[in-house]
């Protein structure tokens, strides 16, 4: 149950066997995995693109905080259940963002 003084929004991604819990809050595009920054995290520019697309897609990437919890798989498993998670909570704070996360297909596992 989320309180209506909840700064966070909160969602849920998942992809094979990598499980992805990631809370947004408004602010300056800070985006930390696991307690890394994003860029530690994900080494790779296809895996970035992967988990960051979500915001990309909504021309979001500079308006929220992102921190993510991710478990289990592979890598690239990891980045796609992260960009499911930050797709879902994007849908959630701005359902106007509904049509076009579907249009990317990213709001599918």
């Amino acid at each position: 149950m989320v309180l209506a003084s909840d700064p966070y929004v909160w969602g849920t991604g998942r992809r094979k066997t990598s499980v992805a819990r990631v809370r947004l809050k408004t602010g300056t595009g800070r985006f930390f995995v696991n307690g890394k920054p994003f860029d530690q995290y994900f080494t790779t520019p296809d895996t970035r693109r992967s988990a960051s697309r979500a915001l990309e897609v909504t021309e979001s990437k500079a308006s929220y905080d992102v921190w993510a919890h991710v478990d289990g798989g592979g890598i690239t498993g990891q980045a796609d259940a992260v960009s499911l998670g930050i797709a879902r909570a994007l849908k959630v704070d701005h359902l106007e963002f509904d049509p076009t996360l579907r249009e990317h297909s990213l709001l599918t596992r």
